[in-house]
């Protein structure tokens, strides 16, 4: 009796083990997607500057330039259309898959640039098939992506989105809710970190050949007086938009600021505006961000 006892003992503790594993993403073609090659490594890692090839990773990779990827890329999830209500009661849309009715681990919701709509999000032949790779991720890890509209890349875009943060908190409450913005959305994103009730929900910002804010360096978030989160900065040394060098710049400010901020910045070499949207390593980035959030 006593070495039965024994032996369920040490079945709970194993049980205890199973269930305190983290949460992470699994595994997902990451040899399709991995970083090719690591030209440069500073700051423990925090800071690495990525080979970029126009022939490989765009020519090899799209089977009709820039717009359809190789099959092996691409396993097809599919999207939904739902509608939220955004700010001032208007009705708008976005499109998702995995749990977005409840019940997810981890939400990605993607904020497209200027010109774009909730289409793009979820295009999963465009950009090598990096939109497909996170829509996969989220459906085969209890988690939810979601791509909106929204009404502007001001206040009101951004009071949109944060109804929309604080409606999937509500049905996922133990949720880590990531904001992935392209370019020119980045004005949502750091809008959203500026505002108090939407910064409570965030686990991560992931900023893919964007802007940056100065007004962060600043903030509670890196000053310590409020809850931190992680942030990704994604730049070509190519893009015409915005310069990779004043992105690298702010990445330094905020370290200067506070030398723990979990930040990151990665830089493909001769990339352009899209590229990080292409290249950037999805489970990789989130993974850390999940590790940073404590989950």
């Amino acid at each position: 009796m006593l070495a039965g006892l024994a032996f369920a003992v040490m079945l709970s503790g194993f049980a205890g083990s199973a269930a305190a594993a983290p949460y992470r993403l699994a595994p997902f073609k990451d040899d399709l997607f991995k970083y090719p090659a690591i030209l440069q490594v500073q700051d423990g890692g925090n800071y690495v500057m990525v080979d970029y090839s126009k022939k490989r990773d765009l020519y090899g990779r799209d089977t009709i330039v820039e717009k359809k990827a190789r099959p092996e890329y691409v396993s097809l999830v599919g999207a939904a259309t739902y509608e939220y209500e955004g700010a001032y009661s208007k009705t708008l849309r976005y499109m998702g898959t995995g749990k977005v009715n409840g019940g997810a681990k981890a939400i990605v919701i993607y904020i497209h640039g200027m010109g774009g709509s909730r289409v793009q999000g979820v295009n999963e032949w465009m950009f090598g098939g990096n939109f497909n790779r996170i829509m996969n991720l989220m459906k085969h890890n209890d988690g939810a992506y979601l791509s909106p509209d929204f009404s502007d890349f001001g206040a009101r875009g951004t009071a949109d989105i944060r109804k929309l943060i604080l409606d999937q908190a509500q049905r996922s409450p133990h949720a880590a809710i990531f904001i992935a913005c392209g370019s020119w959305g980045g004005a949502i994103c750091w809008q959203l970190a500026a505002d108090s009730k939407a910064a409570g929900h965030i686990s991560g910002l992931l900023l893919l050949g964007s802007n940056h804010d100065d007004r962060f360096i600043g903030s509670p978030q890196v000053t310590g007086k409020s809850r931190s989160f992680p942030v990704y900065l994604g730049h070509g040394t190519a893009d015409p938009i915005y310069g990779w060098k004043d992105e690298v710049k702010f990445y330094n400010r905020v370290r200067a600021a506070n030398p723990d901020y979990p930040i990151k910045v990665a830089i493909f070499n001769t990339g352009v505006h899209g590229t990080p949207i292409r290249m950037t390593d999805w489970r990789l980035i989130l993974n850390w961000m999940l590790k940073v959030d404590g989950r």
